[in-house]
């Protein structure tokens, strides 16, 4: 699964794609030519954000870093180099400089990542991912990429936006495709 694809391997095409789906970003700089990413995810978190610069360290420019940000929130970050394969996801997932989700395939290392950046469990026994970004087509697009995977999910209202419910049917399954990707800072996220 880590052969090499452009100047992305495998697992870094997942742990990208599945950042996408989350909470990664693509920019491209006025006056550049090529996309980078950009992880950002909240300092408490730094251990999940040292897991993703480990996957990408080879097409990164340095090393996670903390910065303060609204208020008292501390953030922890690290951007890619700007890359040609990096624009041709770009171009896929944004229109109109908004993130939205094109028809493609998951795979489990994928799912886990973006399980890792949006998923949440609420009660004892109910699995969400929290899609809410995405509008309606996008999110019908995500629940036919976890059809083909075998894993049923419906669409919930959370307040006056969408996010993904996982059937309780599906829930076992989902558990067994993810959990070996999952990082121990984050298996609360799996325990039900």
């Amino acid at each position: 699964m880590d052969n090499t694809v452009g100047s992305l391997s495998q697992v870094q095409m997942s742990v990208v794609i599945g950042s996408l789906l989350g909470d990664g970003y693509l920019r491209i700089m006025p006056g550049r030519r090529n996309a980078f990413l950009e992880i950002n995810h909240s300092f408490h978190q730094h251990e999940y954000v040292d897991w993703k610069y480990d996957c990408l360290r080879n097409i990164t420019k340095s090393a996670p870093k903390m910065r303060r940000s609204n208020g008292n929130r501390s953030a922890y970050r690290f951007f890619t180099k700007q890359l040609s394969q990096l624009t041709e996801l770009y171009s896929m997932f944004y229109k109109n400089r908004k993130k939205i989700v094109p028809k493609i395939s998951l795979n489990p290392l994928s799912l886990a990542v973006w399980y890792m950046d949006d998923g949440s469990k609420c009660r004892s026994t109910d699995i969400y991912l929290n899609s809410q970004q995405f509008d309606y087509t996008s999110q019908i697009n995500l629940i036919g990429m976890l059809d083909e995977m075998n894993l049923k999910v419906r669409l919930n209202k959370d307040k006056q936006y969408l996010r993904l419910r996982f059937l309780k049917s599906s829930i076992h399954h989902l558990q067994e495709l993810i959990e070996p990707f999952i990082i121990p800072s984050m298996r609360y996220k799996l325990e039900i």
